[in-house]
């Protein structure tokens, strides 16, 4: 199904020019045709499973947690900033260390392996709260391990042309395990009886597929990938704090902590749709499909439709959807239509931003210091995501559900304004188009 330009080449030999030279007319027709390299496809399929593993647990950690064990939601947005902030530091000493010793495949092995082994710490964790929160950190800290080496392999496979396409087919890929994972733990749920051992057991040898495909069929440097020589220095730290001094890079850091900022989780979204609909507990994994769907159906189409108008536009269009989402949430219109109409929207606003604003970065970044400069992004979002949690958290307490995503759905509106101050720049490096 997917073709090779990048990790294969044709009957032409390799040409000596920079990957950014302008390739000869042939050759780009060619390219336009193909869609995206081998070893993207590898990497789409070991998310692909590894999502199947992860949203196995993620729909119905919320509905154990708050309904369950009678969490606050307080104490449920502290656990969900957690699941996502606590990877936040070791976001940027992976990918430092994969970019110092180029050897990005093997620090993504160790974050999806840790990730693996976290599924059997919710067994021994039980009903502590401070035990599942601790599994979940560490569950966490193997995706703040492996998204930055991972996005990084994608970028030095692909043409700087067709990332927003690559990025769009890689997470097209990761929402097919997300949508599937639900449906998974639902039908293990139907299986065993409301067992929620059984579904962390079964995520685990999930996850354990997913790193042997990443073993097998994942490679480190693509041939015609934009990769470093072999006597290139080794990168160092002051090298890697340099990306902090360029200005592009500075703004691309603010923008992404301010997008951070204007994101609650997806537990939130799901409890809050659950509330007001007055849905049956055993319907509850099944929210996440939609938002799943929604992202499988939109996430390709709308990574081609940013490499051809900007990717810019196309993030800014993702969180106009985020914010539509907020309201309808907040809104005095009830039943299946809105349930639907949101949780479309949902799934669009992630089509829209998740791999598109990497994409959107990885031109700024150089190739030695991709993986760090990918990770600061991940980890400005990871920080500002905590806060965000547990800010929501405590709006809900003191003023409400309904009231407190208002409040989330205006922040939305201020933050787009202050990502289009920082980030809109004549520069085509920020709005690069597929070339005709």
């Amino acid at each position: 199904m997917y073709l090779s330009t990048v990790s294969r080449p044709d009957a032409d030999p390799p040409s000596s020019d920079p990957p950014s030279s302008d390739p000869p007319s042939s050759g780009r027709s060619r390219r336009r045709w193909a869609l995206v390299s081998g070893n993207v496809v590898a990497l789409g399929t070991v998310s692909l499973i590894t999502d199947v593993s992860a949203e196995m647990v993620t729909a119905v950690l919320p509905l154990y947690l708050v309904l369950g064990l009678q969490l606050s939601p307080l104490a449920f947005g502290v656990l969900d900033g957690v699941h996502t902030g606590a990877s936040a530091l070791l976001r940027v000493v992976g990918g430092f260390v994969a970019d110092r010793f180029r050897r990005r495949k093997l620090v993504a092995g160790v974050g999806y392996a840790l990730s693996a082994v976290a599924k059997l710490g919710l067994l021994l964790a039980g009903r502590s709260v401070p035990a599942i929160g601790a599994v979940i950190a560490v569950d966490r800290l193997g995706k703040g391990l492996r998204s930055a080496p991972r996005d990084a392999l994608i970028t030095l496979s692909t043409p700087p042309e067709a990332l927003g396409r690559a990025f769009g087919v890689h997470r097209a890929m990761d929402s097919v395990g997300a949508f599937l994972g639900p449906l998974v733990a639902f039908a293990v749920l139907l299986a065993v009886g409301q067992s929620y051992d059984a579904v962390f057991v079964t995520s685990f040898c999930v996850a354990a597929l997913a790193v042997v495909v990443l073993v097998l069929f994942v490679r480190e440097r693509p041939t015609g990938a934009a990769t470093e020589g072999p006597d290139d220095p080794k990168v160092s730290l002051r090298e890697a704090f340099g990306l902090l001094r360029g200005r592009r890079a500075r703004r691309l850091l603010l923008a992404a902590a301010l997008l951070g900022l204007a994101t609650i989780g997806d537990g939130f979204v799901y409890l809050l749709l659950q509330r007001r609909e007055d849905l049956g507990l055993r319907w509850f994994p099944l929210l996440a499909v939609g938002t799943s769907l929604a992202y499988l159906v939109l996430a390709a189409p709308l990574g081609v439709l940013a490499d051809r108008v900007g990717r810019l536009p196309v993030v800014v269009g993702g969180y106009a959807a985020l914010g539509a989402t907020y309201l309808l949430l907040a809104g005095p219109v009830h039943g299946w239509p809105v349930v639907a109409l949101t949780l479309a929207l949902y799934g669009a606003f992630y089509a829209a931003s998740d791999g598109v604003l990497i994409a959107l970065a990885g031109p700024v970044l150089p190739p030695r210091l991709r993986t760090t400069g990918i990770a600061l992004v991940q980890t400005a979002q990871a920080l500002a995501y905590l806060v965000s949690s547990i800010l929501f958290g405590l709006a809900w307490q003191a003023w409400g559900p309904e009231n407190a995503i208002r409040v989330a759905a205006l922040a939305v509106a201020v933050v787009l304004v202050a990502t289009v101050v920082l980030l809109a720049s004549p520069s085509r490096l920020f709005t690069r188009k597929v070339p005709r």
